[in-house]
């Protein structure tokens, strides 16, 4: 029966790429690709899924660890991870960390994963250096999708010109007083999306002369319940608050509420925009900075099969985000223009 190592000997390439190739991942020329195919051809090569996992010694499985699945950034990801995973023959060991404030979050255990997965994909979770240190430990290929230490693969957003511009956005309306909603305190580590964003808003706010206080600043949970006592929170101690931005589109949504139980009319009365693109925001018209989730699963899955064939993927790839003006978001009211 012919083998990888004849086809990868009759192309002139590795074995590695041979994989690479043959699954359809990237870092490889067309040319070498379509070489790779014919040699394969010719030789009467077909991969087997059983026969390779037996003679690599690998599992065919990868590990996913998250806070949640029933949130929108986190089940988007995952669905575009999990489908390029499933295509490529790979399924996913999912391990959920609830990761609320003032409860403490189960640690990562790489026990537990120790010659059980090919690769780990990490989305949207904290990790103290501790345990990225003892992932790492395990010597298997790791990517980290929406923030990740820095030297490691990570697909991410450039979470600092999504805030900065979504606070231009309000201040190119005539806001002086923004308020921010952003995340939890126990999840800020220093490469943390809502950190980033705050900074970026921060910055805005200081390039247009606007104040930038810690005062404008409250603490949601990066859901509908924390956006909604978050902005009351907010408006108690800054009446004067005439826009907010929120760091995700579930607080943005929740702060629409929390506006409404205070009798504040959005956006007559203040302006509201967040992150995200989620799809219910159509439904109360908010204003947002749209990203791309699905795809962003579907690349980090790409990325870490590359790194488990031995590949040599960027370090970090970046999507872009994409403001989308809907009726949330308005000049503020002739009182506080």
């Amino acid at each position: 029966m012919t083998g990888i190592d004849e086809v990868a000997r009759a192309a002139g390439v590795s074995t590695a790429t041979v994989s690479r190739a043959l699954r359809g991942l990237p870092n490889v020329s067309s040319g070498t690709r379509a070489r790779v195919l014919d040699e394969a051809s010719r030789l009467g090569y077909v991969a087997s899924p059983s026969a390779s996992s037996l003679a690599s010694g690998r599992t065919r499985t990868i590990g996913l660890l998250t806070p949640w699945v029933n949130r929108w950034f986190f089940a988007n990801v995952i669905d575009g991870a999990e489908r390029g995973l499933r295509a490529l023959g790979y399924d996913a060991l999912l391990y959920t960390f609830d990761v609320r404030d003032g409860h403490p979050r189960r640690r990562v255990d790489p026990g537990v994963l120790r010659r059980r997965v090919d690769g780990i994909l990490v989305v949207g979770l904290p990790l103290a250096d501790d345990e990225v240190a003892s992932l790492l430990a395990l010597g298997t290929p790791i990517v980290f999708v929406g923030s990740g230490p820095a030297g490691q693969v990570t697909v991410r957003l450039d979470d600092d010109a999504t805030g900065r511009r979504a606070t231009e956005h309000l201040l190119g309306l005539g806001h002086r007083v923004v308020g921010h909603i952003t995340g939890v305190p126990d999840a800020f580590l220093d490469w943390s999306p809502p950190l980033a964003r705050e900074a970026g808003y921060r910055r805005a706010l200081a390039a247009a002369g606007a104040e930038v206080s810690d005062s404008l600043v409250v603490r949601g949970g990066f859901d509908v319940a924390g956006g909604r006592a978050s902005v009351r929170e907010l408006l108690a101690c800054r009446p004067d608050v005439s826009a907010v931005f929120a760091a995700s589109d579930e607080m943005a949504m929740g702060a629409v509420l929390g506006l409404g139980d205070l009798g504040r009319r959005v956006p007559d009365d203040v302006s509201v925009i967040g992150v995200d693109g989620h799809d219910l925001g159509e439904l109360v018209g908010l204003t947002t900075m749209v990203q791309d989730t699905y795809q962003q699963g579907v690349d980090a899955a790409s990325l870490l099969m590359d790194l488990v064939a031995g590949g040599s993927p960027p370090r970090v790839v970046t999507f872009p985000t994409e403001l989308l003006v809907r009726r949330s978001t308005a000049v503020p009211p002739p009182r506080r223009a």
